[in-house]
């Protein structure tokens, strides 16, 4: 961000240093990885991830397709089930195979590359696209062109950079769930602070915040057929227009905000903007402003379920992404251990 004149309102862009790439990453210490470990008491672990064929279909969104696995190919034949015997004469039987896949089909990670604002860095009036820390579109990406074979890559704020600082530390659940129950609700500050007071839940600086809201054990119920009407009308949603609830996540310094949802946040489709606000104020708010990195369609309840029974909301979580240089996101396998 060396030489910018203007920050959006609200950002903390230059906390972490003019040059910083990880955002609120930075508040995940060593002592709040030690805090993490210290949730550990049974030795138990869960899988926080949706089969990455999941939720099927294109009903999410439509740029997004499931994953396609095929087998790779050598000299013109594919790499399965393929005998060495005449190549080597030896026993071995192989197969090897390659997938094309939508980083942020299923269970992912946002990086800060995600999402960006037309912002007017310079005070001359203009709107540019810009990312956190003050990042310019032209200098965060490598755009597709014939020269590159239609490639495109972030060079700047990409997935990479959250993969090499590695995501363990303490998280915490927040059940919205077991409060709101499948119905389609918005969740503002308000309904938040009720719920954490009711249930004891403290979120500190560095935490990483998890809403668990019953959405994607919908999607493992529909088994890859999902019904985009039920969906729509299903789950408790954050109200990322809240004001109230956007102050919170500043204040709070959490470190990261996951939910088992689409999203995150209500994603209107019938929105008619004024060309002066986000269609996710949310994501505008945490990738653009704040650097949070965002987790959407994670697989929540059977840990949720677990965290009441046992009268807990804190756990070691271990979530880091695919280490993909230049990727805006990517799936993952998160690990809570208690």
């Amino acid at each position: 961000m060396t030489g910018v004149l203007r920050r959006p309102e609200g950002s903390n862009w230059g906390e972490f240093g003019p040059d910083d790439q990880l955002g609120r990453l930075n508040l995940i210490t060593r002592e709040k990885v030690l805090e993490g470990v210290a949730e550990v008491r049974e030795g138990l672990t869960f899988s926080l991830s949706l089969p990455l064929d999941l939720p099927g279909g294109s009903v999410l969104n439509p740029a997004r397709f499931a994953p396609v696995l095929k087998p790779t190919r050598k000299d013109g034949a594919d790499v399965f089930l393929r005998a060495f015997k005449d190549e080597y004469n030896t026993t071995d039987i192989a197969c090897d195979d390659a997938v094309t896949l939508c980083l942020q089909y299923s269970t992912q990670w946002d990086s800060l590359a995600h999402i960006g604002s037309a912002f007017d860095i310079d005070g001359d009036g203009r709107p540019e696209p810009v990312f956190y820390n003050g990042v310019r579109g032209a200098e965060a990406f490598e755009a597709p062109s014939a020269e590159n074979d239609g490639r495109s890559r972030a060079v700047r704020l990409g997935i990479e950079h959250m993969a090499a600082h590695g995501v363990q530390g303490r998280a915490v659940m927040i059940d919205l769930r077991r409060r709101f129950g499948d119905d389609r609700r918005a969740i503002g500050f308000r309904d938040l602070k009720a719920l954490m007071e009711e249930d004891g839940v403290e979120v500190a600086q560095g935490d990483i915040v998890c809403f668990h809201t019953g959405f994607a054990d919908l999607l493992v119920q529909m088994n890859g057929s999902p019904n985009a009407e039920q969906l729509a009308r299903s789950c408790a949603v954050l109200d990322g227009r809240d004001p109230a609830l956007l102050e919170w996540v500043t204040e709070s310094r959490l470190a990261a905000i996951v939910a088992d949802n689409y999203a995150v946040e209500a994603r209107p489709y019938d929105f008619e903007g004024d060309g002066c606000s986000a269609l996710l104020p949310l994501h505008e708010h945490c990738l653009f402003k704040l650097g949070v990195h965002l987790g959407e369609l994670w697989h929540l309840t059977p840990l949720a379920q677990w965290l009441q029974d046992n009268g807990r909301s804190r756990f070691l979580l271990t979530a880091p992404p695919l280490r993909l240089p230049g990727a805006v996101g990517s799936p993952l396998n998160p690990i809570a251990t208690v």
